[in-house]
């Protein structure tokens, strides 16, 4: 895979809109074909990786690491890894993740009103 050029004009124009539109930056933190529907699952407390993996059946693996880590770095999500034998990591949404809940029950209305 080729490496993506920061200075590009496609990437400063990307940047910019990004910073302008709230809109748009919001989609970039939780937009995609997995992150929504992991935020829909923590939606109701936290849960183990196995819990996870169980309730999205069709997210491979790496996918689901990666938008973890991804919703982790961007403070939506936390990871709690519990000092006992064998490990205990739960997945929690932050204080800025718990505040999608109403953007997610629009979005969850809006689909199942305009679902064609």
């Amino acid at each position: 895979m080729t490496q993506v050029k920061e200075s590009s004009t496609n990437q400063l124009n990307k940047q910019q809109a990004i910073t302008a539109c709230p809109v748009s930056f919001t989609l970039t933190k939780i937009g995609g074909r997995w992150k929504p529907i992991i935020i829909f699952n923590l939606l109701n407390g936290g849960k183990r990786y196995g819990e996870l993996k169980r309730a999205i059946p069709a997210i491979t693996e790496k996918m689901l690491i990666q938008h973890l880590k991804e919703l982790e770095a961007d403070h939506l999500v936390e990871r709690i890894a519990k000092p006992v034998i064998p490990p205990h990591v739960e997945y929690k949404l932050t204080e800025a993740g718990t505040a999608l809940a109403p953007v997610m029950n629009s979005m969850v209305e809006w689909a199942a009103k305009y679902n064609i």
